[in-house]
């Protein structure tokens, strides 16, 4: 599991919980591309997480980390993205289902709805959990549009 490349990104709401979950990438071997923000200034969620997708589509980084106050802005951001599969959780069992059953390559996190502690276990089940693919293989094939 370790020795993965993970783009992490989040707008002035996320930023405690990038730095959180960035610190416990690093001290699990993760090798951390962190896209910023890098204050709790305001800012605009897509200059941080469109990085985060370029990453991923560039190969630089295999998954990625976005955070934002509810989620859905960074997720429809980076799914502008082809190729990305950014998925919200708000809890362990939505992060493994992302990645079992969607094949997610991005994780949405919902900062002012979960707390800390939450976060960082959502994303330990995004990493540790496979894509099942199978019968779900044929339906993310055609998540694509064009």
């Amino acid at each position: 599991m370790a020795n993965k490349t993970i783009a992490i990104g989040a707008d002035h709401a996320g930023f405690e919980y990038k730095e959180k979950i960035a610190e416990w990438l690093n001290a699990n071997g993760f090798t951390i591309l962190d896209k910023g923000t890098y204050s709790s200034d305001s800012v605009d969620y897509p200059d941080f997480v469109h990085p985060v997708a370029n990453s991923i589509e560039s190969g630089e980084a295999q998954q990625g980390v976005i955070i934002c106050g509810s989620g859905n802005g960074v997720a429809m951001t980076a799914n502008k993205h082809k190729g990305i599969r950014a998925a919200i959780a708000w809890n362990e069992e939505l992060s493994e289902l992302a990645r079992l059953h969607n094949d997610a390559n991005v994780i949405a996190i919902p900062a002012r709805f979960i707390d800390l502690d939450l976060a960082v276990n959502i994303v330990k089940a995004f990493l540790h959990t496979d894509f099942e693919g199978g019968r779900h293989e044929r339906r993310v094939r055609k998540i694509a549009s064009c």
